[in-house]
């Protein structure tokens, strides 16, 4: 190839470096097989810019690509050893759509090359992540069947990345721009459910579930969150107990925050969640009235739902750690007794004036 190359040449390259480093993301291995395969084979023929990818056609590496592709195969398709394999190729994946990309360049400037080796190297990571963490969270269900199913679709869209590349590497670098955008703008959420996937995962492998009882709830506020709550606190009311959880759904909270749960003694009705966010403390209240409180163990978590009682309503949901069961039905038992009012015509009465109908 020569150094001065027109910028439509530019784009296509960039478009089958970058093609190739995003679906190394997702499965280097097959990518590296696939191409490799079908270059040696014949199956597709590289024109005179595309010739330095012809190394990727030598025998040995088609081979170890293909030993290492078959036992991600099976790794991938196993929970929790899955995500133990991502672990590991955190670091080989981007690295390895970085070389690809730059061997797609072959002979190109050096700027050039510089800037597609971090675009890729960035491009591999991001993919990789995007994997990981829909990993994570197809693990927190105890079934395999979700995690061979994404093993499969990710399979499929290497082939049809691959496809496309070859086809048509601009269409390619325009949809990969598209879905990297929309990953990295749900990217807060995403490194969210993540950390909180590996906490929950950490914790419930080091703390085995206690099934013995509380005497009380604990009244002491974490202190990275007890200055929000004094903040807002403006009629110093006084705390019943305070418990570190993770928010789930509900409204207003975003879910997979860091925080705590509070109830006062002057308003036995409210519960007050409070967490930092992005940096800033985050703080709201829950209006009890007309729910119901309920724990709801978990393969991972053990959680306290809150939900209306009759109709349509807000639901909340706030996870623990599996070895907080006791706390979880502490707490909840704590919300039954207040939020279940007492029938103030005793079943008795009833009984004794029924014969006094038929007088």
């Amino acid at each position: 190839m020569q150094f001065h190359i027109s910028h439509v040449e530019q784009l296509n390259l960039l478009g089958v470096a970058l093609g190739l480093a995003a679906l190394a993301g997702i499965n280097l291995y097959l990518t590296v097989f696939v191409t490799g395969l079908a270059v040696n084979q014949h199956w597709i023929t590289l024109t005179p810019q595309y010739q330095s990818l012809d190394v990727l056609a030598h025998p040995a590496i088609i081979t170890i690509a293909g030993v290492l592709y078959f036992i991600e195969f099976f790794a991938d398709k196993v929970p929790w050893i899955d995500s133990a394999w991502d672990s590991v190729h955190t670091v080989i994946r981007p690295i390895g759509g970085a070389l690809l990309a730059i061997q797609v360049l072959g002979r190109s400037t050096p700027t050039f090359d510089v800037i597609v080796l971090l675009l890729a190297g960035g491009t591999s990571l991001v993919t990789h992540t995007a994997k990981a963490s829909s990993r994570l969270v197809a693990n927190t269900s105890p079934e395999p069947f979700s995690n061979i199913g994404l093993s499969l679709a990710e399979d499929a869209a290497v082939f049809g990345g691959l496809a496309l590349i070859h086809y048509n590497p601009v269409m390619a670098l325009g949809i990969f721009a598209a879905a990297l955008a929309t990953f990295l703008y749900f990217a807060p959420r995403v490194l969210r459910a993540m950390k909180a996937k590996i906490w929950l995962t950490f914790r419930k492998l080091n703390g085995p579930a206690d099934s013995s009882t509380l005497s009380s709830l604990p009244i002491t506020l974490p202190s990275k969150f007890a200055e929000e709550f004094n903040r807002q606190n403006v009629l110093s009311e006084t705390i019943a107990w305070a418990v570190p959880c993770i928010s789930g759904k509900g409204r207003r909270i975003p879910a997979n925050l860091f925080g705590a749960l509070v109830a006062t003694n002057e308003e036995p009705r409210k519960l007050v969640f409070v967490a930092r966010k992005s940096g800033r403390d985050f703080s709201r209240a829950i209006d009890l009235e007309g729910s119901m409180a309920m724990r709801e163990p978990k393969f991972l978590s053990d959680n306290l739902v809150i939900f209306p009682a009759t109709g349509k309503g807000p639901k909340y949901l706030f996870l623990f750690p599996r070895s907080s069961g006791p706390i979880v039905e502490e707490i909840s038992e704590y919300l039954r007794s207040r939020l279940i009012a007492p029938d103030p015509t005793p079943i008795v009465q009833n009984a004794a004036a029924e014969p006094a109908l038929h007088g």
